[in-house]
């Protein structure tokens, strides 16, 4: 691993990208440009494979003493990145592609602009982020060890992500998985968990789905649990328990219109007081450094919009300010 005090020209970073999702050549002139205006040595470049998501070639990267690694790619690749730097105190910059860029909308990185993402790579500063960690228990009773950004889920948000369209997913995008709610919600039947904060004694619960968050806000800038933080070494919990097609319309309101528009204003919070009592009934918040969950059978689940299969039990816990990503200078975020 490289040490902080090295002089520029002796740095290098490493990228790793998805090549389904990045255009190399395009890339390649963006990096080379920064790396060379920073003053940095020769970047490495790693593709990632249908063997390796980007876990070990980071590791690779770290051995060869990159200073920066950037992930070049959609959620999955950012996520497999993140899980080989966690504790490393090597940086993670991204060059976000694909649809959903959970992680770079959460901390206001740029979207579409690969000259900037680079730039930011080499000239940014650091912010330590927590980082999710999961434990899975599998229908075999195997246990996996999995890292999230943004958001576990288990239930039918899920099973949305499961069954989205592939190629509608391609033509629009993240509106997919409402093409995906619209055709599962109606049907949806809730199950029962029996779930466990920091350690407290367990309760029981009928629900529909359950999600974990580091930080709140989802594709198309909705503002789903808007008091999250990315670095307060807490989870922020979302259990949904509508009642009918009426309950997920009550779910609907709060999200896009008192998240996303009245809790702007001091009337706004005003107005929210008023109906908080029916909202939490329909979607009950919770904050916690860890959750455990026992499922009744076994639910599809979720990281940062990637299926993940079918488990019977979860641990989820906060591990904090793990993470070092690369932001702009003088980024509030």
């Amino acid at each position: 691993m490289t040490a902080p005090g090295l002089p520029d020209h002796a740095r290098h970073a490493a990228v790793v990208y998805n090549p389904i999702k990045v255009d190399l050549a395009r890339l390649r002139r963006s990096v080379d440009a920064a790396a060379r205006s920073a003053g940095w040595g020769e970047t490495l470049w790693f593709p990632t494979t249908t063997t390796d998501a980007g876990q070990h070639v980071t590791q690779r990267a770290l051995r060869q003493g990159a200073s920066v690694v950037i992930a070049a790619g959609g959620d999955g690749t950012v996520r497999a990145v993140a899980e080989s730097l966690r504790d490393s105190e090597v940086a993670l910059a991204i060059v976000p592609r694909g649809t959903g860029n959970l992680l770079a909308r959460n901390m206001q990185l740029p979207l579409g602009n690969i000259d900037e993402s680079a730039r930011i790579a080499f000239a940014g500063v650091d912010r330590a982020i927590d980082v999710g960690v999961i434990s899975v228990t599998t229908l075999d009773g195997a246990t996996d060890d999995h890292v999230f950004l943004v958001m576990a889920g288990v239930g039918l948000d899920a099973e949305m992500i499961a069954n989205t369209q592939p190629d509608l997913k391609k033509q629009v995008g993240w509106l997919a998985y409402v093409d995906a709610g619209v055709r599962l919600i109606p049907k949806a039947a809730p199950f029962r968990i029996r779930y466990s904060l920091g350690g407290s004694p367990e309760r029981n619960a009928h629900v529909n789905t359950v999600l974990i968050a580091n930080c709140g806000l989802l594709p198309g800038n909705m503002q789903f649990l808007p008091d999250a933080e990315i670095d307060d070494g807490i989870l922020d919990i979302a259990v949904l328990q509508p009642k009918g097609m009426v309950g997920w319309l009550k779910i609907w309101r709060r999200v896009s219109w008192e998240n996303g528009v009245l809790r702007r204003s001091a009337v706004g919070r005003r107005m929210i007081r008023f109906t908080e009592s029916d909202n939490e009934r329909q979607m009950t918040t919770l904050r916690s450094p860890d959750i455990r969950i026992a499922l009744e059978g076994s639910q599809e689940f979720e990281l940062d919009g990637d299926e993940m299969g079918k488990v019977k039990s979860v641990f989820v816990r906060a591990d904090a300010r793990s993470l070092i990503v690369r932001v702009p200078a003088g980024s509030s975020v």
